[in-house]
């Protein structure tokens, strides 16, 4: 799956209050794409934006978590996710250590949740 990145921080903030679901390694957050906003990508794909604070480590621990959620993303969110929406994934401490399937797996339960009629705007991801 190619992944198209959120850079620009109005983006970010135009993703809160969107949908959410929560795991225990991050929180994930979505909201449909603007027509006028965002990259002009035919066909249309959805955007990531990754958020590792400062408190979960230096540059190097934040790095490894950033990579370890954008690899997970890679790897299975193509089939779940909306072509024209755009999701941020907000990391948590258990990222770094949490075995790389389960945060796979963790990722689906969320995109399902997130794209659930009727759902709540907040969704717990149970494990």
């Amino acid at each position: 799956m190619r992944l198209v990145t959120i850079k620009r921080r109005a983006d970010f903030l135009r993703v809160r209050g969107g949908a959410r679901a929560s795991s225990l390694s991050f929180a994930l957050e979505c909201k449909p794409r603007d027509s006028a906003i965002g990259p002009t990508v035919e066909p249309p794909i959805a955007r990531f934006g990754f958020t590792v604070t400062k408190k979960l480590g230096n540059a190097v621990v934040r790095n490894r978590i950033k990579r370890r959620l954008r690899e997970a993303v890679r790897h299975s969110a193509s089939p779940y996710c909306q072509p024209d929406f755009d999701y941020v994934v907000i990391a948590r401490a258990a990222a770094l250590a949490r075995p790389f399937t389960d945060l796979k797996g963790d990722l689906v339960v969320a995109l399902k949740k997130v794209h659930a009629k009727g759902q709540p705007r907040r969704a717990q991801v149970s494990d």
